[in-house]
């Protein structure tokens, strides 16, 4: 997504990627609790783990080690879950649904702790008007509205509301970019159409979100680099107030407003803390990287905003949220000192930590860094009024596509992507963006290595964003299932921090413990489905979130699994490459959650995949129906056709055997 906000260009863009599925997992709900003023306060937030396979599979592929441990550092952090598209809801290829996150959530949540659930709403009629990297599915019309509001906002609040989940804390950034949009861009054509269409979808999402008791409504307000001026700050406050005076609660169906979504601009700006300093007799804040706005960085814009909010009558309760996912500028590049030159533009360029050639470069801008860790009411910002630091962005998900790439998304080639393209927006220089990028949202490895390594404050440099708990087990399999026991193993990550036990969960109740990497469950019953999950703990009480869930059917061992088949095809092309799978059940009894498993021999990655939930350890891919879902269960005779792509190097030969529930398939 980008616009050009008086004389800037800024920005942020949209993702809901999903390299690795994971299965879904059903659990009971818990108490509802009352609304409360900040609810990241004493809560952990909710890691995904779609997110946190692709980081760590970024750091298996790592050459260097240092750079690897610090990226599985990074993979504990939490991230948003976006809804992109209708579609995004009950899952696509792109990642799995809003329940199947929600389900997770509630495994993380630790007993007696409260847990924030971070949701990003983004699907507005005529999204990104001035924009073309991040546009969405429906258009700025009457009919795209009526899409909006019975096809997205209401399945998503429905979901919200289910009870299961009452005793989640829901954060909602309410949809990015789109009024300040009305404030910057209104005289573009198409932010013209879509002005009536954006406060419409804000207000309804308001009013349904907000009726629902544990979710809290955060609006959108872009950064400093874009709303920073008064005269665009003043009018952004007004447009705010306007919105929530038309919905059925007020200025109470707002919880706070949250800055800098998907966006790199510094939190602060260390060596510049005063933008009337004059250097050669003019103000810092004329230079020519600031052009007369006095907000240099996110706190000088939260605390901006923060009072003009409050003049247009809402609550000193208003809480600000503050994406630091991308904005830490850390590095080589990053200044140690206040420059010593008497040039105005020469003493801003060298004391600035923000090394973008223009405050307007947006999309994928080469040198930044991953910034503060999310953390709860950050001390230091009193007039901020700060409920939290938040990764709204995750790192490592592009901002857009640096060359045209046809995608059924409605996401276009911005030339702000583009390195190659010099614009007349930056001040005639080129965009500073990196080369290579993929589509909006999607995996960008290169960049997320560069995160990494700019990162500020430095990852592992001892502070408490970075004591981190053990890390999830991976691999999680059954062994002997009878009537009445199944024998579980697992195996134990390698960046488990001081492990010394594990707790196995059957759903949500705990089954037992163990110092090792297996574990019996017993007292079951014969032809029951029961999912199992693991979490490691260490010594100082720290606990890791759940493995991926197995669902394990019992059966009686007078009664084994039937047979199956298996045929295999896969249509590769450069790196990547399709496969498709047909199993069919050539037994007598239907085969119920069946768990087909396989290895490949030349190191192929499984990426996502369709019609069933794909995880892959080592060279060993698991495909797993859901329990409950359509194709769980195969009748004799039948068939289910499922697939995924991925990618190989070289050779990609096909796997050569396949097993479901423990019992080789035949194949062909």
């Amino acid at each position: 997504m980008s616009k050009f906000p008086k004389r800037l260009l800024a920005a942020s863009t949209a993702m809901a990627t999903a390299l690795v599925a994971w299965p879904l997992i059903g659990t009971s709900a818990s108490a509802a609790e009352p609304h409360v003023d900040n609810p990241y306060a004493g809560a952990t937030q909710y890691v995904n783990p779609t997110w946190a396979a692709a980081v760590e599979g970024a750091a298996t592929r790592a050459s260097d080690p240092a750079l690897a441990a610090k990226m599985r550092v990074v993979k504990n952090q939490p991230t948003a879950v976006w809804m992109d598209r209708i579609s995004a809801i009950t899952g696509n290829a792109d990642g799995n649904g809003l329940r199947f996150h929600l389900d997770r959530a509630l495994l993380q949540k630790q007993a007696g702790t409260p847990l924030v659930f971070n949701l990003v709403i983004y699907d507005l009629p005529g999204r990104d008007c001035y924009a073309l990297a991040s546009n969405g599915e429906l258009p700025a019309t009457a009919a795209g509205m009526a899409r909006y509001k019975t096809e997205y906002i209401d399945p998503i609040a429905a979901i919200l509301a289910d009870p299961k989940y009452q005793g989640i804390r829901i954060a909602a950034t309410i949809e990015p970019d789109s009024l300040p949009n009305l404030i910057t861009n209104i005289s573009h054509p198409e932010c013209q159409q879509a002005a009536p269409y954006y406060r419409e979808g804000v207000k309804y999402a308001l009013d349904k979100l907000h009726a629902i008791p544990n979710v809290y409504n955060y609006v959108d307000a872009a950064h400093s680099g874009w709303l920073g001026w008064d005269a665009n700050a003043g009018p952004a406050a007004k447009l705010f107030a306007g919105v929530a005076r038309t919905t059925a609660a007020g200025y109470a169906s707002i919880d706070g407003f949250v800055t800098n979504t998907a966006n790199t601009t510094p939190l602060v700006e260390p060596y510049l803390p005063n933008s009337s300093l004059t250097v050669g007799g003019n103000p810092i804040r004329s230079s020519k990287f600031y052009e007369w706005n006095s907000d240099f960085d996110e706190i000088d814009w939260t605390a901006h905003l923060y009072n003009l909010l409050v003049a247009e009558g809402f609550p000193a309760s208003t809480g600000m949220l503050v994406d630091t996912s991308r904005n830490g500028w850390g590095g080589a590049a990053r200044p140690t000192a206040a420059s010593s030159s008497t040039d105005l533009n020469t003493y801003v360029d060298q004391s600035r930590v923000d090394r973008r050639i223009h405050r307007g470069a947006w999309c994928n801008p080469l040198g930044a860094g991953i910034g503060e860790r999310p953390q709860a009411t950050p001390a230091g910002y009193p007039a901020s009024h700060l409920d939290a630091f938040v990764w709204i962005k995750p790192p490592g998900e592009s901002d857009g596509a640096s060359t045209d790439i046809p995608n059924d998304q409605g996401k276009r080639f911005d030339r702000m992507c583009d390195p190659t393209f010099v614009s007349p927006k930056l001040g005639n220089q080129l965009t500073g963006a990196s080369p290579d990028a993929p589509l909006a949202g999607q995996w960008f490895e290169s960049q997320f290595v560069e995160l990494v390594r700019n990162a500020y404050p430095v990852i592992g440099g001892g502070g408490t964003s970075d004591q981190v708990a053990p890390s999830v087990p991976s691999g999680l399999q059954a062994g002997t299932v009878t009537s009445t026991s199944v024998a579980l193993s697992w195996t134990a990550s390698t960046d488990n921090v001081g492990v010394t036990g594990y707790d196995i969960y059957r759903g949500t109740t705990l089954a037992g413990s163990s110092t090792t990497t297996s574990f019996t469950a017993t007292g079951l019953t014969a032809n029951t489905t029961y999912s199992f999950t693991v979490r490691a703990k260490d010594a100082a009480g720290n606990v890791s979130a759940a493995s991926t869930a197995l669902p394990v059917t019992t059966s009686n061992t007078n009664n084994p699994p039937g047979g199956c088949r298996v045929t295999y095809s896969a249509n590769s092309w450069s790196t990547g490459f399709t496969g498709s799978i047909k199993l069919t059940n050539t037994s007598t009894t239907p085969l119920t959650n069946w768990r087909l498993v396989f290895s490949f021999a030349n190191g192929q990655t499984v990426q996502q995949g369709w019609n069933a939930v794909w995880s892959q350890t080592g060279s060993t891919v698991t495909g797993s129906a859901t329990p409950g879902s359509w194709n769980a269960t195969i009748a004799p005779g039948g068939t289910v056709d499922i697939g995924f792509n991925g990618t190989h190097t070289g050779t990609n030969t096909a796997p050569t055997a396949f097993s479901v529930s423990g019992q080789a398939c035949s194949i062909g």
